[in-house]
């Protein structure tokens, strides 16, 4: 079998567009703009939140990123209705990496690295100049991000989240230590002890993302009834209960003091690049090849087809188990969990694999990309991954992972839904906005917001996390809505003056 060379990522990065330009105001002073608060208060905004909230981009939190950050985006256009200063714990650089006590912890942003003639080689870690920024080093002072990138839900009301001596072992967030107020602290009572008169509350998304990243190796807690989130793993999904709990918490110490403020909801994970971008039919084939593969796979189909005769498996079922390639590009094989288990007729006490080809229904992780149609045993080259060895669990998101996500979702976003109404707060559905961006790209003056990796302008080059031009655009929604609620004219911006994916090997 000769071996497979897909450069699958240069496929999408062939025609990317080099944007930079400077931010500026859809609607400016200048034009005459008078904006009011209405019912809001913007003296002092806080906001609440993950990553997205941080301005995480490329795989990393730099300051680019954090300048570019959502709330702060959304904070320089309250101040034109009475808004104040806002404050985030901002790194010193723009190579992206941490440090604890001098030693690197965390890698450093991705770059889109040019093959040096001008053109697009794919994303690189930057390597151009160390990192800087040492969790050690507490930043003090006033703060109104309390974004924490990998926080759940859970984890925003969990004491010692922040401790520094808790980072080496796994049971503190770095980015948290780095400016919680206290070792014991919690993000939620930090954020409260700000006494903002408005806030926005933005999380949830980690509590189904890890499991969806990691192609649904961990467990949905919901299936399972785990309610403590001491033992809901990283990969795991957050039960809906521990969810609802930990959120109305949430709710009510950001309103004690009377603020008003915006829940925003979660997005569909399942449509952002990192599930879209690698296609199921990854593996080209030759006739002779093809041919060839499936020899290897007729004693696995004879046994579907033998079992279909039986009360073990239905016709159906074994018809979608049958591996068949043919000229031309084939969907790759994967091992799928949530199979029927089958006795191995040729070794007692065994069971076959659950084996079948990706349908168009099912998502390759990104992550696939650098794995696919490489060998598996480099002294074989009948052992290519898709081919002739399946696709582990961890690189495809099969229909029922996804149903799991999405049940979790929309239990998820009920809550949030409803403590919104119950509390008189703004509703943002940031769902159907990026579904949006997803589906139909969103047009804006200079071009279109779409989610393709790298050229589509949404997502930067971790392609999970939006880029400035992407957070611009959650802005705006956000802004819409508690213009809506609030009666206020908060302007929105342009989103086509935010930068996107740069072609460059140096830090922006």
């Amino acid at each position: 079998m000769k071996k497979l060379n897909i450069k699958l990522i240069a496929l999408f990065l062939a025609s990317v567009a080099v944007v930079s330009c400077d931010e500026e105001f859809e609607n400016s002073v200048e034009d005459g703009g008078v904006y009011t608060s209405g019912e809001a208060d913007f003296t002092k905004y806080v906001t609440v939140g993950n990553s997205l909230t941080a301005g995480f981009a490329d795989g990393a939190l730099y300051l680019d990123g954090q300048l570019n950050s959502y709330p702060n985006i959304i904070a320089g256009q309250m101040q034109l209705a009475g808004g104040g200063e806002f404050n985030q714990p901002l790194v010193n650089d723009n190579t992206g990496g941490l440090l604890a006590a001098g030693v690197q912890i965390l890698p450093n942003r991705f770059v889109l690295a040019s093959d040096g003639m001008g053109n697009a080689a794919g994303p690189a870690v930057y390597t151009g100049a160390a990192p800087t920024t040492d969790i050690t080093n507490k930043v003090t002072g006033p703060l109104n991000n309390f974004g924490v990138p990998g926080a759940r839900v859970f984890h925003l009301a969990a004491p010692n989240y922040g401790s520094l001596a808790g980072v080496s072992t796994g049971t503190a967030n770095p980015y948290f230590a780095r400016f919680s107020s206290s070792d014991g602290a919690t993000v939620i009572g930090d954020a409260a002890a700000a006494n903002g008169t408005f806030f926005t509350l933005w999380i949830g998304n980690n509590d189904i993302l890890g499991y969806a990243t990691s192609g649904g190796v961990g467990v949905d807690n919901n299936e399972t009834g785990n309610v403590n989130p001491a033992t809901q793993g990283n990969n795991s999904i957050t039960n809906n209960n521990v969810f609802g709990g930990v959120y109305q918490q949430l709710v009510a110490a950001l309103t004690a003091n009377g603020a008003k403020g915006a829940l925003v909801n979660i997005p569909d994970v399942t449509s952002i690049p990192f599930f879209t971008t690698v296609p199921f039919n990854a593996i080209p084939l030759d006739g002779a090849t093809a041919a060839f593969v499936n020899q290897s796979y007729a004693q696995y189909n004879g046994a579907m087809t033998a079992y279909a005769q039986t009360p073990l498996l239905t016709q159906a079922e074994a018809d979608a188990r049958i591996i068949n390639f043919t000229a031309g590009p084939n969907a790759i094989v994967i091992l799928d969990k949530d199979l029927t288990d089958l006795p191995d007729p040729t070794q007692p006490g065994q069971f076959l694999p659950k084996l079948r080809q990706a349908t168009a229904d099912d998502l390759v992780v990104f992550t696939a990309a650098t794995i696919l149609g490489t060998l598996a045993d480099p002294n074989n080259p009948a052992s290519v991954i898709g081919v002739g060895v399946p696709a582990g669990d961890n690189l495809v998101l099969t229909s029922n992972e996804q149903a799991r996500i999405t049940a979790a979702q929309t239990a998820y976003n009920s809550t949030i839904e409803s403590l919104a109404l119950a509390n008189d707060l703004a509703y943002v559905d940031a769902r159907s906005a990026l579904a949006d961006v997803a589906s139909t790209g969103v047009p804006f003056n200079g071009g279109v917001l779409t989610s393709t990796y790298a050229t589509g302008g949404g997502f930067s080059l971790d392609a999970v996390h939006p880029t400035a031009r992407g957070y611009a655009f959650t802005a705006n929604a956000i802004i819409e809505a508690i213009n809506e609620k609030y009666g206020s004219t908060l302007p929105t911006v342009n989103i086509g003056a935010y930068p996107t994916v740069q072609l460059s090997d140096q830090v922006q």
